[in-house]
């Protein structure tokens, strides 16, 4: 079982910038993906971004590409995501997770959330 840690949720004005950041603990290993989805109230969880083992592949949704940057340090077992020029439509929970590949299906390691407000 891995466990998933995110932090660096916030209220931020339109245009401004946050960076998540999720911690991984317990029986990891570098040879997984790992990714964000978020939550927006009354919406079905949506994929943000997914980046490969090595770090070398990434993967963005289009409401996101040129904004976000996802990253990972596998020494700190952590994968970051800075998202810039954020949107009130960005608001919603982002939850990170850690799977086999980079759909949003193969992740079985998930974190609890952390809540991202985009004000207008």
């Amino acid at each position: 079982q891995v466990h998933m840690v995110e932090s660096g949720g916030g209220l931020v004005q339109a245009g401004g910038s946050l960076r998540l950041s999720c911690a991984a603990s317990g029986r990891t290993s570098n040879n997984y993906h790992m990714g964000w989805s978020r939550q927006a109230p009354g919406k079905e969880r949506e994929f943000v971004a997914a980046i490969s083992w090595s770090g070398g592949i990434t993967y963005y949704a289009d409401s996101v590409k040129g904004r976000f940057t996802i990253s990972r340090d596998n020494a700190k077992n952590t994968v970051y995501l800075q998202m810039n020029s954020l949107k009130p439509e960005d608001t919603a929970v982002y939850y990170c997770a850690a799977g086999r590949y980079s759909t949003m299906t193969s992740w079985d390691n998930w974190g609890q959330g952390t809540q991202v407000t985009v004000s207008s």
